[in-house]
């Protein structure tokens, strides 16, 4: 059991039937009257964000998530197949659970699995991934403007800005949580 005093950032918890983790929370005592808890919860399975206020004494029954690292194998066209490197058994999921930063993940790369009750509803790819730029227009002397981008097609088909100084052929690093161009790999 934790109590709603007791809310840190990714916590999970059961209320109502369903699962929820804490995005974020705020302990508040105001000057007149009783002192609560301000928070914004996400609901694992659906995917749903909610703000609600809590006394400091509800108590509610931990949900525990269980997250295996799994190895993408292949996309059949309708289901994606993820492997445990363990026991080898393969699972597929459907392309509904994948979020859009699932774009940056390539056949072989590791991934976290979420699942409760061995349910699957997410997976998380890595936070860093390198891949190379295979398709941009190309840089041209002078353009150094600050912060100048332009768009480049990656070889999982993604789309997303680079520097002007990036050229067709080149490993990159991308933060998958943004979306964002981090480095030359």
């Amino acid at each position: 059991m934790v109590t709603a005093g007791d809310f840190r950032n990714g916590i999970t918890f059961e209320m109502d039937g369903n699962v929820y983790s804490i995005v974020e929370f705020q302990h508040v005592k105001p000057g007149k009257g009783a002192a609560f808890v301000r928070t914004k919860i996400r609901n694992v399975i659906s995917g749903g964000v909610t703000e609600r206020t809590f006394n400091p004494n509800d108590k509610y029954p931990t949900a525990y998530i269980e997250r295996r690292d799994m190895e993408y194998l292949y996309n059949d066209g309708d289901l994606y197949y993820f492997m445990d490197t363990e026991t080898y058994e393969q699972t597929p999921i459907s392309p509904s659970i994948l979020d859009d930063n699932f774009k940056f993940v390539k056949e072989n790369m590791m991934c976290k699995v979420l699942s409760y009750k061995g349910n699957v509803f997410g997976v998380e790819p890595p936070n860093f991934v390198e891949l190379q730029v295979t398709q941009t227009d190309p840089g041209f002397k002078g353009d150094t403007a600050t912060n100048a981008t332009k768009p480049a097609t990656l070889e999982t088909g993604a789309e997303i800005k680079v520097p002007l100084f990036i050229d067709e052929g080149e490993m990159i690093r991308i933060d998958t949580r943004t979306g964002e161009y981090m480095e030359r790999a």
